[in-house]
């Protein structure tokens, strides 16, 4: 048997948090992939579009590789498992902020082999139900109904929100922050919407400085040019996000109404 190509995705928002994340798994060897203006569900159809991949890694911006060498086992464990999908339940589990569907894993991170649901997918097999909190619940609703899929185990992390994603052996394998949107937010709108609650920005980087602390690597520090290049990715970024959040709005309001 062929090794198999694997690839690395992340839907990106923000150039800050995706080059920081970049940074603890770039070495690795494999092609890295930024996904940019996707929607919560539409990277997924992009990422079985690339016929050059067989195995997709799916790693958030604001998820942190702590253990390259577990990922590899983990990869290889999904492989000869005949799994088609490796992820966190995005329900069931006290390290989650929500008690979302366990059957569905939450796209901070997956294992995918593309090679199992490449020939079978068909968009138009996915039903959204009521209840769904997510945009991507019925692809992996979908996934579990038509594929092996293996739950990873996950703990809190000791800051109260992070997530600590573990491997099929309990592994710690990464660290994933949640509310990566306030991170590159400007600072007024932040004081606006975090009423209550703390410095999601300072926290993040601390979870970041854990990361690379923990792999014994220092972390990058910006240039003058690559601070200007993260101004203009988050102008850029807003203008294009903004108009997608409105235009989703209508089909919100219509789920809302049934």
């Amino acid at each position: 048997m062929s090794t198999p190509r694997i690839k690395i995705y992340t839907r990106s928002f923000d150039l800050r948090l995706y080059r920081l994340s970049k940074g603890l798994y770039e070495d690795l060897g494999w092609s890295v992939v930024r996904l940019t203006d996707k929607s919560a569900d539409g990277y997924f159809y992009s990422i079985l579009k690339d016929s050059d991949c067989d195995i997709a890694v799916n790693i958030d911006e604001d998820a942190f590789l702590v253990a390259p060498d577990e990922l590899k086992t983990l990869i290889k464990t999904v492989v000869d498992g005949g799994y088609a999908n490796a992820g966190c339940p995005d329900g069931g589990s006290e390290a989650m902020p929500r008690s979302g569907d366990p059957r569905v894993t939450n796209p901070f991170f997956n294992i995918l082999d593309l090679r199992q649901i490449r020939p079978v997918f068909n968009k138009s097999s996915l039903r959204r139900q009521p209840g769904d909190l997510e945009p991507y619940y019925p692809f992996f609703r979908w996934m579990a109904d038509n594929f092996k899929t293996l739950y990873l185990p996950s703990a809190k992390h000791p800051d109260g929100i992070s997530t600590i994603l573990k491997d099929d052996k309990g592994h710690d394998l990464l660290l994933h922050s949640w509310f990566a949107r306030f991170y590159s937010m400007p600072g007024w709108m932040v004081r606006r919407v975090q009423k209550g609650l703390p410095d999601q920005r300072s926290r993040i980087d601390a979870l970041i400085d854990e990361a690379y602390s923990s792999r014994g690597l220092a972390r990058p520090v910006p240039g003058s040019g690559d601070r200007l290049s993260f101004v203009l990715n988050d102008i850029i970024r807003w203008l294009i996000k903004i108009p997608q959040r409105i235009s989703r709005w209508p089909g919100k309001l219509r789920r809302r109404l049934l």
